[in-house]
């Protein structure tokens, strides 16, 4: 299963975030399957996104396409984002 990894700036969290939440239909029809949000210790305006996607080329296309810009843009999302395309090597515990 593909992951994106996306790290970026937004304006205000509590904004943010219900402009994700009403992207939720879109990313799904999109190919998004689970999602993760932490941000940093220090400011939690400075996000890393974790989803899990049902395929690249859907991940690739969905991240690449316009329709995310604006509705980033429209979040205040305030940086370049960073984003990765990530396959899973290993999951484990130390327990």
């Amino acid at each position: 299963m593909p992951y994106v990894m996306v790290r970026h700036k937004v304006e205000s969290f509590t904004k943010w975030k219900p402009e994700f939440d009403a992207f939720k239909d879109k990313r799904r029809a999109g190919g998004e399957k689970t999602y993760h949000i932490y941000h940093n210790t220090d400011d939690a305006n400075n996000l890393v996104l974790l989803f899990e996607w049902d395929n690249l080329e859907n991940a690739r296309q969905f991240m690449q396409s316009d329709e995310l810009k604006q509705a980033m843009k429209k979040a205040k999302v305030i940086d370049q984002p960073d984003i990765y395309f990530l396959n899973e090597g290993e999951r484990g515990s130390v327990q």
